[in-house]
């Protein structure tokens, strides 16, 4: 018997895709919005960042956009992708900033947060 992991799955129960390797996303730090039960901020919503995101963000106390060397982080910029905790991402949405997202690239666990009709209306296009 091996010993392997089922693969991480999108919104639309399709294998996750990567968010975003320049700059390095994810719980993991692998480019990749996967999680697990230890991530209690489900970093699980791929987003393009955006000013105004980052802006509101920051005023909330998750400064995004400064860099942090001691920490190897450049600090985010507008048109970056990040995987976005689930409840910020929908406090976001309810404040009218919400992000765009990379369905292709969102956890299925985000819909234990955000609605999916929500992330379909801030979704990207993608290929099909």
């Amino acid at each position: 018997m091996t010993d392997t992991k089922a693969p991480s799955l999108n919104v639309h129960g399709q294998p996750l895709q990567s968010c975003s390797t320049q700059p390095m996303t994810g719980y993991f730090r692998n480019g990749s919005c996967d999680t697990c039960a230890g991530d209690t901020g489900s970093h699980t919503v791929c987003a393009v960042m955006t000013g105004e995101f980052l802006a509101m963000s920051k005023y909330l106390g998750n400064d995004l956009s400064t860099p942090r060397p001691e920490y190897g982080f450049e600090g985010l910029h507008p048109g970056d992708l990040w995987c976005l905790c689930a409840a910020r991402f929908l406090q976001a949405y309810d404040e009218g900033a919400a992000p765009r997202v990379k369905l292709s690239a969102t956890h299925q666990n985000a819909l234990d947060i955000v609605p999916l009709r929500i992330l379909q209306e801030r979704a990207l296009p993608e290929p099909e």
